[in-house]
């Protein structure tokens, strides 16, 4: 087991990106004391991260209700009786105006999802049009919409299809208590199919299902120990929707939250750890410790699919009180120029803490890299 901090000490930074987590090393680590733990998950998301910047993402239901599955959680199944309206597919057109509208309010990311066991053939051509166009708007596009089979994840990646989302829901053992439509497995393959066509994966779970910690635990190990971890890590709080079978269960303790996206983020460094559904029940102070926890990554705007979420003036103001800003991704660098302006950072820091790095009187200062307000990835500036 790696050196991991049961104290408040420096933790180590610099830990190999790992697939091989036991349930007992992450068990460990959310049995730590709350703030040893996020003291570690926010040191390593500065590792790899600007802890300033956040990703922000809009979702667009583009289909609604009378889904064939069985979710538990979700007042799109046509199972339950949840009064939701059943809705047709909506044109391109409409989808087009919803990300010109989302785009101007800040959202870099346009997801797209529809209540379908798996796309049918009919419908894939205007989805098809709806990726290209709002790829031409100049946003990374977004979409879930079932299983998908090796054909039909080619087709989506040809269109320029950047992620797909498809969550895993809940550990392997907790699984059969939420659905039974699915399985498992039809979810890993889904995954597979998404990788193997070139697109990037998008995939975390819900926790306050009725689950118990070992199952959140089985949940992290899934992902963690995925081949590529997920470049998109969504993390959500139930939404108890009235009319389906999870519609009474217990609140989960906010701190159970915390400590969940904190522990995603130890075991994805890499990753975007999203705070995704039930955003609307939390107050601000617990989605600032979330962000404090390596959350780095929203959805934003009033709706997430059929359920309410946080209005988008609201998290501006939230966003200025906490000095963040949200991340342009059209402008990234590699990963690598990243980490390295990071660690310039750092040192720079150090140093002028040691009253070693400037000198009043000198009349230039050589290049510091810094990290760019609006896109959160490196640039130098002459002092």
């Amino acid at each position: 087991m790696p050196a991991i901090a049961s104290t408040a000490q420096s933790p180590s930074t610099d830990m190999a990106v790992r697939h091989d987590w036991k349930r007992s090393e992450i068990d460990a680590l959310f049995a730590l004391p709350f703030n040893d733990l996020i003291f570690q998950a926010a040191a390593l998301h500065r590792a790899h991260f600007d802890p300033n910047a956040v990703q922000v993402s809009t979702l667009l239901s583009i289909k609604t209700g009378a889904c064939p599955e069985d979710c538990k959680y979700c007042s799109q199944s046509g199972h339950y009786n949840t009064e939701l309206e059943k809705e047709k597919l909506l044109e391109v057109s409409r989808v087009v105006e919803e990300a010109k509208a989302a785009r101007q309010n800040g959202a870099s990311r346009f997801c797209m999802g529809a209540a379908w066991r798996s796309p049918r053939d009919k419908d894939m051509p205007y989805v098809l049009d709806m990726i290209r166009q709002v790829k031409d708007l100049g946003m990374e596009t977004c979409m879930t919409l079932g299983m998908l089979n090796e054909g039909q994840a080619g087709a989506l990646a040809e269109a320029g299809l950047d992620y797909y989302n498809h969550n895993l829901d809940t550990s392997p053992e907790y699984y059969g208590q939420v659905i039974t439509t699915r399985t498992y497995n039809d979810r890993l393959s889904t995954l597979a199919n998404v990788r193997d066509a070139g697109m990037k994966v998008c995939c975390g779970g819900i926790v306050g299902m009725g689950e118990e910690r070992n199952d959140r635990v089985g949940l992290l190990q899934q992902l963690a120990n995925l081949p590529h971890h997920p470049e998109s890590v969504p993390i959500n709080m139930l939404v108890k929707i009235e009319g389906t079978p999870l519609a009474d269960v217990d609140d989960l303790d906010p701190f159970e939250f915390v400590r969940t996206v904190a522990v995603a983020r130890i075991l994805m460094p890499q990753s975007y750890v999203r705070l995704s559904a039930g955003r609307q029940e939390m107050n601000d102070e617990a989605q600032a410790l979330c962000f404090m926890a390596g959350a780095n990554s929203i959805f934003y705007g009033e709706r997430l699919l059929t359920t309410d979420n946080p209005e988008a003036n609201h998290d501006q103001r939230l966003f200025k009180r906490l000095g963040i800003h949200p991340l342009d991704p059209r402008h990234e660098a590699s990963d690598e120029a990243h980490e390295e302006a990071i660690q310039a950072q750092v040192s720079e820091q150090q140093a002028e803490e040691a009253g070693l790095f400037y000198n009043a009187l000198d009349s230039k200062r050589a290049a510091k890299h810094v990290l760019d307000k609006d896109t959160g990835r490196p640039t130098a500036t002459e002092h």
